[in-house]
């Protein structure tokens, strides 16, 4: 049985870092990729309502970037959420589920708290 999760899109450049740290300090883990796996309401859901909707928005990607300025003008609980079941890219990355608890972002010395 895996001791994390980590979810995100497998060619992001701040997800293989965190696979990378991941099997270098050997923690037994499962990729779950949102573009092959899929992501769903109630997982949405359970993620953000521990990380909230804000965090979990990436607003420095493309993706985002990418959409009507009138649409990320005026974004709100409801909409993000739309828009992230519609494209998990729009989700900042990577999210790890390890321990009591959801870790959103990489962080070298974070992960090391966790598993360390």
């Amino acid at each position: 049985m895996a001791r994390a999760t980590l979810y995100g899109i497998a060619n992001c450049d701040t997800i293989r870092k965190a696979r990378r740290w991941l099997e270098d300090h050997r923690v037994d883990y499962e990729f779950h990729d949102f573009r092959k796996q899929g992501l769903d309401a109630a997982l949405l859901q359970s993620l953000e309502s521990e990380l909230g909707w804000e965090a979990m928005l990436n607003r420095k990607g493309r993706s985002w970037r990418q959409l009507p300025e009138s649409e990320r003008e005026r974004v709100d609980r409801d909409s993000a959420l739309r828009l992230m079941l519609d494209n998990p890219a729009i989700i900042k990355r990577p999210i790890l589920a390890a321990g009591d608890g959801l870790q959103l972002g990489f962080d070298a010395a974070r992960y090391e708290g966790i598993f360390d």
